[in-house]
């Protein structure tokens, strides 16, 4: 049986895109003994909150409709955020260059976080340059890369 998160993906994604936007993500998650099921969306130039409004009802109406969960859950449609966590090939391949912060399961060096530009990913492994030298981690050792605002 699908994941619901691929099956909401896969229902969503048309109706985002009818929107102008982008499908960043979908978290199906138990919090504080609830279940929430997010949508995390994108546009050029920022999503606003007039953008959320209009992808939430379209889609839940749809999820409504076709009913891929069962028992309850509280629907969630917000921004993928200005430091959106990457998460597939792709989101890393458009973010090449960019301001990232890289955190680790287990120290290395004495440290758990390395902020750096994204340099390279390659089969999960990701390389980033800090203080002008590249660091490249495993997929098995990387916990979270996400963006990161620079001041």
């Amino acid at each position: 049986m699908a994941k619901v998160t691929d099956l909401v993906s896969r229902l969503a994604a048309p109706a985002v895109e009818a929107a102008g936007c982008e499908l960043w993500d979908v978290e199906y998650v138990r919090e504080a003994g609830s279940w929430f099921l997010r949508l995390y969306i994108d546009k050029p130039g920022g999503v606003d909150i007039l953008d959320c409004e209009t992808v939430s009802r379209t889609v839940s109406d749809l999820l409504d409709e076709a009913d891929p969960i069962e028992g309850s859950y509280t629907f969630e449609v917000s921004s993928a955020g200005a430091e959106r966590p990457l998460k597939r090939p792709g989101d890393f391949a458009r973010f090449l260059g960019s301001p990232v912060l890289v955190k680790l399961y287990k120290a290395r060096d004495g440290r758990k976080e390395f902020p750096g530009h994204l340099a390279g990913y390659q089969n999960g492994d990701i390389t980033i340059t800090m203080n002008g030298e590249d660091i490249t981690f495993s997929k098995d050792e990387v916990a979270l890369c996400r963006l990161r605002i620079e001041f």
